[in-house]
């Protein structure tokens, strides 16, 4: 079969004949999984590069003329409105023995809201094309939210341990190197044309229903359901693991202290903006962010399925690097070079990619069934909280001093590093 050949050619031999962690009746339909989550997990990762909220649709919202303050909300709402729900999701999702349908459909909602906002460009400006494309992310962000429920728990039930870290990898090397392309392209493009906006999200929005269409193939085998739990009663008790669960606990503590990783990176952008404000500087942050994805991706992927807890140490200590050095040359140096922001934005995106693939692993490894879906569900959701709080707190500080933003994130970070280094190994290697 074809899929056999390509997942023989993309595992590792050794990898290939193991069967870690999922039940005995979905080994023989691994490569066939492995192979259609792995196109599923590609094209979402190029939709979320098109549509990204730190550069696309931050760009996006200054050439319809949408207020300075809403562009401010563009990554706090994307980012914790696909969190915040997930207790309740999760504990929704957990009553069904089969859950790739709840991925096929959050991945639908993303794609039609992408579409949504290429049509609402096209025809409104203003505050009122800003107001539509703010409502627009929420949707977007409850069917991600939807989707990183369901994927990690399908994902855990279909590919072995010791692999989902090379997926995960892969899809990011593919997805940066492709995107890599599309922003060779709009390097040449004129860039307050807004036919070329609208050409990314259609692009984006026609990936996200592809990618719905291959996941649907996925063979997931039944896994343990609640029956007829009452989501709301099972969220709060699920919520009293982090009273509970010290190792849990600890995972969610260090996840939190490194969200700096993500949200310096706007402040990076805002810096180069002042400075650097020339109609190509969209092209080339999306060139630095394709080839941190593309770079980095397939390294921390095989790393992290030795030891995840190792990735996350890694590049905590990258984004710790790239927070201090961004705010040290601000205070001592002022104004960089555009190379410079550029050099600092791609050490930070190799880290936060780091981090991002690191804690996935981990979460996936340290448990299974039912208790991996409320592991995921608790903590997203926790994090969707934090991730306001923080945004609030940054922006509180911004008003003050720029400088304070950039060692506050260089705080956290190293307080992040510090409780990466007392994880304990979940991985093959442990």
């Amino acid at each position: 079969m074809a899929q056999r050949k390509i997942y023989e050619l993309l595992v590792n031999e050794e990898d290939t004949r193991a069967c870690r962690d999922i039940p005995d009746s979905a080994c023989i339909k691994v490569p066939k999984n492995f192979v259609l989550v792995l196109l599923s997990q590609i094209l979402l990762s190029l939709g979320d590069l098109l549509t990204s909220p730190k550069t696309v649709l931050t760009w996006l919202m200054s050439v319809v003329g949408a207020p300075a303050a809403m562009v401010a909300w563009l990554v706090p709402i994307r980012e914790s409105g696909s969190m915040l729900p997930q207790l309740l999701i999760g504990a929704w999702v957990r009553r069904y023995a089969i859950r790739k349908t709840f991925w096929i459909a959050g991945s639908i909602v993303q794609g039609s809201c992408v579409l949504a906002m290429a049509l609402v460009v096209s025809q409104w400006q203003g505050a009122v094309a800003g107001l539509a494309i703010i409502g627009l992310l929420v949707l977007f962000s409850l069917g991600r939210g939807l989707c990183s429920v369901a994927m990690k728990d399908v994902q855990g039930k279909t590919v072995p341990k010791g692999q989902r870290g090379q997926l995960t990898g892969i899809a990011g090397t593919v997805s940066g190197v492709l995107t890599l392309l599309v922003s060779l392209w709009l390097l040449r493009q004129e860039p307050d044309n807004l036919v070329v906006y609208i050409v990314l999200l259609v692009a984006a929005g026609l990936l996200w229903f592809s990618a719905a269409a291959i996941f649907s193939q996925v063979q997931e085998q039944p896994g343990e359901t609640d029956g007829g739990a009452n989501a709301l009663q099972l969220a709060w008790q699920n919520l009293g693991l982090l009273k509970t669960d010290s190792h849990f606990r600890q995972f969610v503590l260090c996840r939190s202290l490194l969200l700096g990783s993500a949200l310096v990176s706007p402040f990076l952008v805002v810096l180069a903006q002042q400075h650097h404000g020339n109609g190509q500087t969209l092209a080339w942050f999306l060139i630095c962010a394709s080839l941190a994805s593309a770079l980095s991706a397939v390294f921390w992927g095989k790393l992290a399925d030795r030891s995840s807890r190792q990735v996350i140490i890694i590049a905590a200590a990258m984004a710790l690097t790239g927070c201090a050095v961004l705010a040290a040359l601000h205070l001592f140096v002022g104004q960089l070079a555009l190379h410079g922001y550029l050099l600092l934005f791609l050490l930070l995106s190799i880290g936060h990619a780091g981090v991002r693939v690191g804690r996935k692993t981990y979460l996936l490894d340290m448990a299974s069934g039912n208790k991996r879906t409320d592991y995921v569900s608790v903590s997203n959701s926790l994090i969707g909280v934090l991730l306001l709080v923080v945004g609030g707190i940054s922006s509180l500080l911004a008003w003050w001093s720029l400088l304070a933003v950039l060692w506050f994130f260089a705080a956290s970070c190293l307080a992040g590093l510090l409780y990466a280094l007392k994880l304990p190994e979940v991985s093959q290697a442990d």
